[in-house]
């Protein structure tokens, strides 16, 4: 390691600081190395000292706003960077940032205007043009979409600028594309991070210590798919789960059952090195990664190598183009054979489904239909989807199977600022009176997967599918009606569907996606065969089967140890 390694940047300012500690600009830079390193009360720290020097600069209010932002302080945050913004208003990364800040504020459409002010100062900017692009579907705003769309794709094609992975899945690429944009966030991630020395190898006849990272440990989705797992892995003597968890105890009880199922660390705000050595003080022999380039997540520990084996798997569903992931755990239908090549990681197959599920979740009884802002009669069409999974194409073959089906109404899950009055204008233009568009709020778990007793048939959104949702769609007894694409994004209601055998729910384009949705719409008694259909696969098949799911995993888990414990690669396993 020479002393021009960045990696060694932070230490360096450090010890300027400590030597020169009237240097303001040197502060602004340990206040940003310290932030990069996960530091955030040393970052924020070093804002203040920089503070000190120079009240009010805009550089200085700017990194500690981002230390509030990054503490989850995003009042704060939005406070500090604003005050910052209105000082530099040419700053491009100030603006970016207040976008950030904003957004997790819950201030959304004001987080637009940031973004569109950060590209408006750099508009040939991959990474400012891909910001806008997430926000703007986030918000059903597709002005331009196209245009930021192609920018952003030709971009990662041409290894130009860094995108977010997670928000270019949104976007309809190719797997090469997605494996483009991820390898290209890794190698700027490598250059920054310094691994930990090898482990030392266990024995081969050693106990089984699986990990799993994630900032999902909680009433989140994450946790939400995987407790009943975690319980059932439970009856497996030579292994032994343990969870990293990235947030607080939240109090919720999905959070109880996961630390009575495992081993749970509650490592939230602590510095990404100490999260990396707390993994290896347990000597952890598979590290699964549940965020992936998820936001939320901690790829920066991943790149550590706390662990000999790291597996993808479950939140990110794509390929993570990173050295330090060894193998993806996936399923054949979410990624079949013909996915293989645009994977930087070896395939490692699970006998069934790759996605658990929560089968402790029980159904109440949900309020009528009219206190949900259903009309009492007529079929109800459900899609709980993210706001930016409901895209243009999405909700146009939406609309038109409601404009085929009498007194039918299309039920969506709310979005952020003004995206519904975008929605309800969409269906204007296409001619649906915007009435039959129905909007519900989050709600806490089990009264939202009460309100499925109400819907009749779930339509899933291309090129992001419905993931979690599909699985409490089908649990609920709501079949999903969805159109499998070319990703693993676009393939995963598809998998629950096909693990479930109900092929028929699994179309091949959207013309058929609209005909099946208006021919289950005017066939009551279609659409009831369908739901004892599904009521007998959830019974019956093994997609729901957590026993038999936590059999497979473990099998597969020791497959990957043993090779490495052998001195072997990683190689494609199933």
């Amino acid at each position: 390691m020479t002393v021009d390694d960045p990696r060694d940047e932070r230490a360096r300012l450090q010890l300027h600081v400590r030597q020169a500690p009237q240097d303001f600009i040197a502060w602004v830079m340990l206040s940003d190395a310290e932030l990069d390193h996960g530091d955030t009360d040393a970052g924020r720290r070093a804002a203040e000292r920089a503070l000190d020097l120079r009240p009010r600069h805009p550089e200085a209010l700017a990194r500690l706003g981002r230390s509030h932002w990054l503490s989850g302080r995003h009042a704060q945050a939005a406070q500090a960077l604003s005050e910052a913004a209105a000082q530099a208003p040419q700053h491009p990364g100030i603006a970016l940032w207040l976008g950030h800040a904003l957004e997790d504020a819950g201030d959304a459409e004001s987080a637009a205007q940031a973004y569109e002010q950060a590209y408006r100062l750099l508009p040939g900017e991959p990474m400012f043009a891909a910001h806008l692009l997430n926000w703007r579907r986030k918000l059903c705003d597709w002005r331009d979409l196209d245009a930021l769309s192609a920018q952003v794709r030709r971009a990662v094609r041409e290894g130009r600028g860094v995108v977010e992975p997670f928000a270019f899945l949104s976007e309809d690429a190719t797997p090469q594309e997605q494996l483009a944009c991820a390898r290209q966030r890794a190698q700027a991630l490598a250059s920054v991070v310094r691994p930990l020395p090898p482990a030392s190898p266990a024995t081969e006849d050693a106990p089984l210590r699986l990990g799993f990272l994630s900032n999902g440990f909680g009433a989140h989705p994450t946790g939400l798919l995987t407790v009943a797992f975690f319980e059932a892995l439970q009856a497996h003597a030579t292994v032994s789960t343990h969870l990293f968890a990235l947030t607080p105890d939240d109090g919720s009880p999905i959070r109880q059952r996961l630390a009575t199922a495992t081993h749970l660390y509650d490592l939230a705000s602590l510095p990404h090195a100490r999260i990396a050595q707390a993994i290896r003080d347990q000597r952890i022999d598979v590290l699964y990664d549940l965020r992936g380039w998820g936001g939320g997540g901690t790829p920066e520990v991943l790149a550590m190598r706390p662990a000999p084996v790291q597996v993808n798997w479950l939140a990110y569903p794509g390929t993570s183009g990173a050295p330090w992931i060894d193998y993806v755990l996936a399923d054949r239908f979410a990624l079949p054979e013909a996915l293989v090549p645009a994977y930087s990681e070896a395939v490692a197959y699970l006998p069934g489904a790759f996605q658990p599920s929560d089968t402790r979740r029980t159904l109440d009884t949900p309020p009528p239909r009219e206190a949900c802002g259903l009309p009492g009669t007529g079929v109800v069409y459900a899609c709980f989807n993210n706001s930016y999974k409901v895209n243009a194409r999405s909700l146009a073959r939406m609309l038109d199977i409601l404009a085929n089906v009498d007194d039918s109404v299309l039920w969506l899950l709310s979005g952020p600022g003004r995206a519904d009055d975008r929605l309800r204008t969409a269906a204007q233009a296409r001619g649906v009176d915007p009435a039959r568009l129905v909007f519900t709020r989050k709600l806490p778990h089990a009264e939202y997967l009460a309100r499925y007793r109400h819907a009749d048939l779930f339509l899933d959104t291309h090129p992001y599918n419905a993931h979690t949702t599909a699985s409490d769609a089908l649990w609920a007894g709501c079949p999903a009606l969805t159109c499998p694409g070319e990703t693993f994004a676009a393939r995963v209601a598809g998998s629950l569907n096909h693990h479930l055998g109900l092929h028929e729910m699994n179309v091949t384009d959207d013309e058929a996606f609209v005909a099946t949705g208006i021919r289950l719409g005017r066939d009551a008694a279609a659409r009831t065969d369908l739901r004892v259909r599904l009521q007998a696969a959830i019974a019956h098949a093994p997609l729901f089967d957590m026993p038999r799911f936590a059999e497979g995993f473990a099998d597969v888990a020791w497959r990957m140890a043993d090779r490495h414990r052998k001195g072997l690669p990683p190689a494609p396993l199933g």
